[in-house]
């Protein structure tokens, strides 16, 4: 058995065991990892270079961070004050926690959005008594769509920049006008899907309505720590191309300084990290390192590029929607890696520049963003959720992710299509 069957073979039953949640996806992605070394498709040194620490550390930080400032009561004082603002109904709450998302995604970044949120959705799905499902189906969604908005709001965007060489603005001007449309028919999505699930007793409002949220606040001098931590630290996502560092260094540092100040116990710090969710990248990362090895993926790209009989057309479709679908099933950070040298070769045989003006670059971001919320195992975002959710008792399987999902990511994805041959194709 050569090593492309041998990988394909790995790959597709680590990705059935994940989807079946006959065992715990990270003991499956694991499994997988090792199996590419067992089976030596890749040695020990080649399976560790293929896991993105740069991923792995920005996750740890901001879990840090996140987890510190969760000490002080932000998130309840946040989740009150949410709630009244709307107030106390649900359904503009849940409304209210997607644009918030939405918003902080693009300018912070979706997993350091997701890590803030989730525990806030959690809060206010418990003083309403309603299922925080929705709650959280729906920040993970917005972030997804937040995120792709700008270079540092998703982890391909900064890939896509990095070999591009695009800028923040570059992002924000050829992204953002498509990304405010999408994410306003997403809101409308979400009132019509959520919206009877999402019931209360006026009782229940009234008392949102009486809650002091400056009460929540239990240690105001370590949120205001907290706070300029995190300051710092999305000024650092900003200018981390100017300053030369990757934003895992910037979450690192950020985290380490919040350690130091608040006079925390390495301990007591790394005790909240979800070290579950962190071994599953590691597994996943190696299945699809493995997988690239053999050349798995390059296949799946010349196959496109060969299918676009050389028409830029027929190449920004081939690039967005095989980037939507099959980024969401080998996760969109490897998977935007491995598609890097597929376009550049398709712009060389396109005679195209590797400008801002390139669609190519363009859909292969919007892909990668959007198709993230196709599956759950399709960004670190989600993952990330989903196992806080499962942490608080509350198990969103795969298949009422993709129940969700799937929707949610066609109605974007046709968007692009229009907003891409609008824009660059006509």
């Amino acid at each position: 058995m050569n090593d492309l069957v041998l990988a394909s073979l790995i790959f597709s039953i680590t990705y059935l065991l994940i989807i079946s949640e006959r065992i715990h996806k990270t003991t499956a992605a694991l499994a997988g990892g090792l199996a590419m070394i067992a089976f030596r498709v890749l040695n020990q040194e080649e399976a560790f270079a293929a896991i993105d620490f740069n991923v792995i550390f920005l996750l740890v930080g901001m879990m840090i961070i996140a987890n510190i400032l969760g000490k002080t009561g932000a998130f309840q004082w946040l989740a009150i004050r949410s709630a009244k603002l709307a107030k106390g109904n649900p359904v503009q709450i849940l409304l209210l926690m997607a644009l918030i998302t939405a918003v902080a995604s693009a300018f912070l970044d979706n997993v350091t959005t997701v890590v803030l949120m989730a525990p806030l959705a959690i809060f206010v799905a418990s003083i309403l008594q309603v299922n925080p499902v929705p709650f959280l189906l729906t920040i993970i969604m917005a972030s997804n769509i937040g995120g792709t908005g700008t270079l540092i709001g998703d982890p391909p965007n900064i890939i896509i920049g990095s070999g591009a060489e695009l800028d923040f603005l570059d992002f924000l001007v050829h992204l953002g006008p498509v990304i405010v449309l999408i994410l306003a028919v997403f809101l409308v999505m979400v009132f019509f899907l959520f919206r009877h699930q999402l019931q209360t007793r006026p009782e229940l409002q009234h008392r949102i309505m009486e809650l002091d949220e400056s009460e929540v606040l239990t240690d105001r001098g370590l949120l205001y720590k907290s706070l300029v931590v995190l300051a710092l630290v999305a000024v650092g996502f900003l200018l981390h191309g100017p300053l030369g560092y990757e934003p895992a260094t910037i979450a690192l540092g950020g985290a380490t300084a919040l350690i130091l100040v608040s006079r925390q116990h390495p301990r007591e710090a790394l005790l909240d990290v979800e070290w579950s969710t962190i071994f599953f990248f590691v597994g996943l990362f190696m299945v699809v390192g493995g997988a690239e090895e053999v050349g798995l993926l390059e296949d799946i790209g010349e196959v496109m590029f060969d299918a676009s009989g050389g028409h830029l057309s027929a190449a920004v479709m081939l690039t967005l929607w095989p980037t939507g679908i099959l980024s969401s099933i080998v996760n969109q950070i490897p998977y935007t890696a491995a598609m890097i040298p597929v376009v550049e070769e398709m712009n060389k045989g396109l005679n195209l520049s590797d400008s801002a003006s390139n669609p190519l670059w363009w859909a292969l971001a919007l892909g990668a963003g959007l198709g993230a919320n196709f599956t759950p195992v399709a960004a670190a975002a989600n993952v990330y959720v989903i196992g806080v959710a499962d942490r608080a008792g509350y198990r969103i399987t795969f298949v009422q992710f993709l129940r969700y999902g799937l929707l949610v990511t066609m109605v974007s994805l046709v968007m692009a299509t229009a907003y891409l041959w609008l824009r660059y194709l006509l």
